[in-house]
């Protein structure tokens, strides 16, 4: 494999001087793969930790980036960073048990006060359910950050963005009747999203499809960091609850939590 110094190697330049310098160029890229990562995940996994690992990836990459094959280093490098932090949290028990709990309990409470009342419940009615104090049901969406809330959370590339429906991801999944079925869930999501608080909505299209990050969204909608946090945990819980009522569980794979 030719190596990504040679091809691209200025003459004043050694193989050690443009190594170093791709690394410095693509730093950034690290940082905000790692970022964007770090937002879906409890707040003891470090960024720090996370951007390191990323530093070895992109490492990885450059040393190993054969521009023969008609892709771009950056892309390469991406899927690296990517492989390299995701493959090192998959040792952390990051999600233990008692945290999938309180996820599954959340929405086992939505859904039923949403059953009483007829209307997306709302957070007090939602702790009330649960027997909790509003403070201990916040802590406890900051507790769950991080844990598989379902394919709404899935691992897209960056290039691709977010993608609230990015679960139907089957081989044939541009087949028509797969057409068909995405639009219906396109619909389904649409009336779900309509139905939530502005400020759900609000940090939904800007987390989803601006692709701010939690901080930058704080920012924005004046709010503390860690209260984005809690209501963007809570708008996929009620998301998930709210799709899984409407769609067959042989349909999707949402409603199965894969």
């Amino acid at each position: 494999m030719t190596s990504v110094t040679q091809p691209y190697l200025a003459n004043t330049e050694s193989i050690a001087e443009h190594r170093e310098r791709l690394i410095l160029e693509h730093l950034p890229q690290v940082r905000l793969i790692a970022r964007r990562i770090h937002d879906r995940l409890p707040e003891s996994v470090s960024l720090e930790d996370l951007i390191s690992t990323g530093i070895v990836g992109l490492i990885a990459a450059i040393d190993h980036f054969d521009p023969g094959h008609n892709v771009k280093l950056k892309t390469y490098a991406e899927y690296k960073i990517r492989g390299a932090i995701l493959d090192s949290l998959r040792g952390l028990d990051w999600a233990p048990r008692q945290q999938r709990k309180k996820s599954k309990m959340i929405e086992a409470a939505i859904a039923a006060v949403e059953q009483t009342v007829q209307r997306m419940p709302t957070e007090e009615e939602i702790s009330a359910k649960l027997k909790l104090t509003l403070e201990e049901y916040h802590t406890w969406l900051v507790d769950i950050r991080g844990v598989n809330l379902g394919s709404l959370e899935g691992n897209a590339p960056e290039e691709e963005g977010r993608d609230l429906l990015r679960y139907i991801s089957d081989s044939d999944e541009h087949w028509p009747s797969r057409v068909v079925e995405k639009a219906e869930l396109q619909r389904i999501l649409a009336g779900a999203i309509e139905r939530m608080p502005a400020v759900e909505r609000t940090i939904l299209n800007l987390y989803y499809h601006e692709e701010l990050t939690l901080r930058e969204i704080a920012k924005v909608v004046k709010l503390h960091e860690s209260r984005i946090s809690q209501l963007k945990s809570q708008t996929i819980l009620r998301l998930r609850t709210y799709i899984e009522k409407r769609w067959p569980q042989n349909r999707g794979s949402l409603a199965s939590g894969r």
